[in-house]
């Protein structure tokens, strides 16, 4: 197994990740990204996020998408929008490659905070990241506007 930088060739592998973690949060109907928008987002002009993989083989076993945000308290921070393994992978040490690398990369690249979020009803996950000391807070609202709540305005 290797962890290494996602290519444009992975996106398809990336895409079955993604649309296996929908599943397991019942919600199998809301993917909408295409192999071909995940193409032009993590490597076109405008690249919006970046991805490591876990390989098997030639197989995509695991996954890390994430990209920099911008705190104004802070400065540069990453925001792991997914980090995600197949199921008959799980509990295999992958999970913890994948994110110890991105702990590296937060080093190298001085940034201030590692953010993400995990569903509350997630055990598993929040033990996970448990296991690194992680801030699980509970004073943060998420909120959001859809594609189409935003055409109301």
């Amino acid at each position: 197994m290797v962890i290494r930088k996602a290519t444009i060739k992975d996106m398809r592998g990336v895409l079955c990740l993604i649309q296996e973690l929908a599943d397991y949060e019942n919600a199998s109907n809301e993917v909408e990204v295409t192999v071909e928008q995940l193409q032009t987002d993590g490597f076109g002009d405008n690249k919006l996020f970046d991805c490591i993989v876990a390989e098997n083989g030639r197989e995509i076993i695991g996954m890390a998408l994430y990209y920099y945000r911008y705190s104004t308290w802070k400065g540069k921070t990453i925001y792991l929008e997914d980090l995600v393994v197949k199921q008959n992978y799980r509990r295999k040490g992958i999970g913890s490659k994948l994110f110890e690398e991105l702990i590296d990369k937060c080093k190298s690249q001085k940034v201030k905070r590692f953010e993400w979020q995990v569903i509350d009803w997630n055990e598993p996950a929040i033990e996970f990241y448990k296991k690194y000391k992680s801030e699980l807070g509970y004073e943060w609202i998420n909120c959001k506007l859809t594609e189409a709540q935003l055409q109301e305005f």
